[in-house]
């Protein structure tokens, strides 16, 4: 493959890395919008976000299939592994031009996915936090889990004292 070619890949590549961060930003969208929706407890639009997120997972599975086609491509014309084709390496054989088109897409790549990184925590600190609630409030009501008072009957038989919570758990 000649210079112009390979160039068109990397144009290809950058088409393909655009969708991605567009994607990036969508997963930052998504998860601050499920954060509002679980405060609001919001079950119906709770629904309708899992199944946004769903069916961008399909559109994602094509986009990686894509890029790894673009990949294999450049590999073949650079006549290497496709290991070694990754952004920095690209940038070392190309213009300057396509290098600092590259460098911009890599910079904003990393920024987006640190951000999804502090979303994606925010996210997993408030459902944690939401179970732990949940869990504690379930633990009051029906008296699960406590160490409450055990007693034995003349059979070595084990109760335990339910008369401290909410629910009778006798039957």
């Amino acid at each position: 493959m000649n210079t112009i070619a390979i160039e068109r890949k990397v144009d290809d590549l950058l088409a393909c890395l655009d969708k991605d961060a567009q994607r990036l930003q969508d997963s930052l969208s998504q998860l601050t919008e499920l954060r509002e929706l679980v405060i609001k407890r919001d079950d119906a639009a709770l629904g309708k976000l899992m199944e946004t997120i769903q069916a961008g997972s399909d559109r994602y599975r094509t986009l990686e299939s894509e890029r790894q086609s673009i990949r294999t491509d450049l590999a073949s014309a650079l006549e290497c592994d496709i290991a070694n084709i990754t952004l920095s390496a690209l940038e070392k054989t190309l213009s300057k031009a396509k290098a600092d088109q590259i460098s911009r897409m890599q910079a904003r790549l990393k920024s987006l996915v640190q951000d999804l990184r502090k979303e994606y925590l925010s996210t997993v600190l408030l459902l944690s936090e939401c179970s732990r609630l949940n869990n504690m409030l379930l633990k009051s009501i029906f008296g699960m889990g406590g160490t409450g008072d055990v007693y034995y009957n003349a059979n070595g038989v084990t109760r335990r004292q339910t008369g401290l919570t909410f629910v009778n758990l006798q039957l």
